[in-house]
């Protein structure tokens, strides 16, 4: 079998690309958990959008999820468009996510033990005091190399448990 220096430079890529996505998803795991415990992750949709209207400043970072049950639901597209939006003119890096049920085991359940909307969550950082994460500053650099192929909202996949 022979292959042009093209095809060998495709699968290369390809196989970079893999690797950067998988080094994504576990940075997204490192930061999430990290988050959680300092008490800066807004989960919930509705919840997300509040923190958005009243301290945009502190959002630091926006994860969309959803899975082939809520793919047709149109009021959570709408939802996620504007979010997206609201991203994109505040400078806030976005990603998506297929494994909201992954997502949710990540974030926890709420008081009653029922599993929380994992459809948006927002990582959260006081303005004045602005939180430092390698995990942070590792997903803004995914995302900014993936906005530089006009990948405007990446694809991330969490990693097997």
């Amino acid at each position: 079998i022979t292959m042009t220096l093209e095809e060998i430079r495709g699968q290369e890529n390809a196989m970079e690309n893999a690797d950067r996505v998988q080094s994504a998803g576990a940075a997204l795991e490192e930061l999430l958990l990290a988050a959680k415990k300092q008490d800066y992750l807004t989960v919930g949709v509705y919840e997300s959008a509040k923190v958005m209207n009243v301290d945009p400043d502190s959002v630091a970072f926006c994860v969309l999820s959803t899975d082939e049950e809520y793919e047709c639901d149109i009021a959570l597209q709408i939802h996620f468009t504007l979010i997206q939006a609201f991203c994109f003119d505040n400078d806030i890096n976005v990603v998506r996510v297929n494994d909201i049920e992954r997502l949710a085991d990540l974030v926890g359940s709420d008081e009653t033990g029922e599993p929380k909307d994992a459809h948006c969550i927002l990582v959260t950082s006081p303005s004045a005091n602005p939180w430092k994460d390698p995990a942070l500053d590792k997903l803004s650099l995914f995302c900014e190399e993936s906005r530089s192929v006009y990948d405007w909202v990446p694809s991330i996949t969490l990693p097997e448990r």
